[in-house]
């Protein structure tokens, strides 16, 4: 039902008084930032796709819903995180039903908002069972989806027999999502499968470009009659393509057999893309490979989806570092080609193409006229999507040289607890590690703190095993958090004298060690206490910053100017812990009255550093349970930053 126009306008108001108020608020933030607050002024109570109609489920919503929460991880800032849940539920019931979708019309563009819920399903939320089971609604469509004779998905229902390059992007990141959570790796080899025959029916060995679409029936007008493909290479559906690559290969391990493939596939398409880059603006034309044909233009969505691979791809190292400087032409291009800033100070995205298809009603032929018949929109969702992504990638890629080459490692020896899982799958009811992991994104996990790890350049790792010379051996950061006590966990594994040796002689040859206690009654504090103190540091039987209920002053800290470490955060939240007692070679690092909260050492060629409290998991960072007062994400990144910096 839509929301009545007063309705609307009280939204959009209440949401602008929100940003506008933020803390240090001003034009000069990222612009990934300025576009996402854009997009939720523009659409303050949900997504509408299609002017003048209804909200709906739909390939666009997922797409800007999905740009949002990198947004969110990239912040910390809850209104996205709140935008994104409140759009959500609008559609999906206590059920898992999801209001006006429909499966019968067996359409992959209904796929991509699966990948936010999957985020959701992830997250600390009472009813977050519903999210699963929505993701489940929709993993359903696809095992009855309509494939061609080689078992590529159809594009649509009513586009039988047609694989077209949009459906490699709306389908694939969830589906091998869904499958890295849920138990099913053979998703990611059916997945492999699609993407095999796109390579086979769709590359141009003439200039490396894809085709829109392909008929295997060859019963459209629009197809080749020998080889089915559409005739012309659009940009945004190159686009697609390219973006799907590099979201897929998040979900593809290593070892995984057609991991190289998939690779393969990237580094024959972009450097093609980067061929066809224009000179002058650095951006890309909606025909890609005729620049100089009349009629022709640069379109604003092809080309943030081509920066975005271009930058993603660099920056995990599947496209030489070269083009990076591709990527840089690119969105400077993008900016001074297709961004306004208007008088009110907000973005506008001009020259996104509406839309792009073939064959229906109206009849589409794929032909160079058709294409550019199609009307251009200011502030399209299929434009700003793709350009707050691409926004966020060329945002990292300023910070990444500071953890390039750099491992942090987080022990999962000492700190080893589980708990039933509860998602619904095919695990549901078995033990499943959690607490301070790196995968754990509910708010007992540190995944927000080690996404700031990656973003910063840096690989994360597990240590599961003991410290040894071998295990440390290609770490350079190394976590211990919270060692278990017999509460915890039945047999835990306590630090003893040859991991303390071991630990101590890998700092002293130039590790980066991090302790990270908890208050005595949570954490397995005699043992821990002998590895602090061969640095001069002891966790003490003492609880600071007690907080009852979220009576969050309790644990209030401030930070004064000029620490070394937390060089412009000034009020951070840490409650019941461990303060320190300190000889040398350890020094304060930060003090609370006659308390030690922080210290750090230098020990040989490395460096200690100390805290008596997991304060960095995601309950406290992502933005969703403590007041916007404590700047814990910010905190967290600069402490990353000192640690990969010694």
């Amino acid at each position: 039902m839509a929301v009545p126009q007063p309705i609307r306008i009280l939204y959009l108001l209440t949401f602008l008084l929100a940003c506008f108020t933020q803390p240090g608020y001003s034009q000069n933030k990222p612009y990934s930032v300025q576009m996402a607050d854009r997009l939720m002024a523009l659409h303050p109570d949900s997504i509408v796709t299609k002017e003048g109609q209804p909200a709906r489920w739909d390939y666009e919503q997922g797409l800007v819903l999905k740009a949002l929460e990198r947004v969110w991880d990239r912040t910390a800032d809850a209104r996205y995180y709140e935008y994104i849940l409140r759009d959500i539920n609008r559609y999906v019931g206590a059920d898992g039903r999801i209001r006006t979708f429909r499966v019968d019309e067996y359409n992959l563009d209904n796929m991509p908002g699966g990948r936010v819920l999957l985020t959701l399903a992830q997250q600390t939320e009472a009813n977050r069972e519903k999210y699963r089971k929505a993701a489940d609604v929709l993993r359903a469509q696809l095992a009855e989806q309509p494939r061609t004779k080689e078992k590529g998905f159809w594009h649509k229902q009513r586009y039988p027999n047609q694989m077209w390059l949009d459906g490699l992007f709306m389908a694939a990141p969830f589906y091998a999502e869904y499958g890295t959570l849920y138990g099913q790796p053979e998703n990611l080899n059916d997945i492999a499968l699609q993407f095999a025959l796109i390579e086979k029916h769709l590359v141009d060995a003439k200039t490396g470009l894809l085709y829109h679409g392909y008929d295997e029936s060859r019963a459209q007008k629009w197809a080749d009659p020998t080889t089915g493909r559409s005739p012309n290479f659009w940009g945004r559906s190159i686009g697609w393509y390219a973006m799907a690559l590099v979201d897929v290969l998040d979900y593809l391990p290593a070892d995984h057999p057609k991991r190289a493939a998939f690779v393969g596939y990237l580094q024959r398409l972009m450097p093609a893309v980067v061929r066809y880059q224009d000179k002058t603006s650095g951006c890309w034309y909606q025909i890609v490979d005729q620049g100089s044909r009349k009629g022709n233009y640069l379109e604003a969505s092809a080309s943030c989806m081509f920066v975005y691979a271009l930058a993603k791809g660099v920056r995990l190292g599947y496209l030489p570092e070269t083009m990076q400087a591709n990527a840089k032409r690119g969105y400077d291009g993008i900016l001074k080609t297709f961004v306004e800033t208007t008088p009110e100070g907000t973005l506008n995205l001009n020259g996104t193409v509406s839309v792009g298809g073939l064959g229906g009603t109206p009849y589409r032929d794929g032909s160079y006229a058709y294409y550019l018949s199609e009307p251009i929109r200011k502030n399209d969702l299929k434009g700003v999507g793709p350009f707050i992504m691409a926004s966020v990638e060329m945002e990292m890629a300023g910070e990444r040289k500071l953890g390039r080459g750099k491992t942090v490692g987080l022990d999962y020896y000492f700190n080893h607890e589980f708990r039933k899982d509860d998602s619904g799958g095919p695990e549901n009811g078995k033990p499943v590690r959690f607490h301070y992991t790196w995968e754990d994104r509910m708010h007992s996990g540190f995944w927000l703190w080690g996404n700031t790890m990656r973003e910063l350049g840096a690989k994360t790792v597990a240590v599961p095993g003991a410290p040894t010379a071998q295990s440390l051996k290609n770490v350079d950061v190394y976590i211990i958090v919270d060692p278990d006590t017999k509460k915890e966990t039945a047999n835990p594994n306590y630090i003893r004298k040859p991991d303390i040796d071991a630990i101590e002689s890998w700092v002293k040859a130039g590790g980066v060690l991090v302790l990270m206690a908890n208050d005595t009654t949570n954490c397995e504090i005699p043992h821990f206490n002998e590895l602090a103190g061969r640095f001069g540091m002891k966790f003490q039987d003492e609880l600071v910053n007690r907080v009852i209920g979220t009576q969050w002053e309790g644990g209030k800290l401030t930070i004064p100017t000029g620490n070394p470490i937390f060089t412009t955060t000034q009020t951070i939240y840490i409650k019941e812990l461990a303060p320190l007692a300190l000889t040398p070679p350890a020094q304060p690092m930060l003090t609370s009255g006659k308390h030690v909260i922080m210290a750090t050492a230098r020990v040989g060629k490395g460096t200690v550093f100390a805290v008596g409290d997991p304060w960095l998991y995601n309950e406290y960072t992502d933005g969703r349970r403590i007041p916007a007062l404590y700047q814990n994400f910010q905190a967290g990144k600069e402490l990353v930053m000192w640690l990969l910096k010694q």
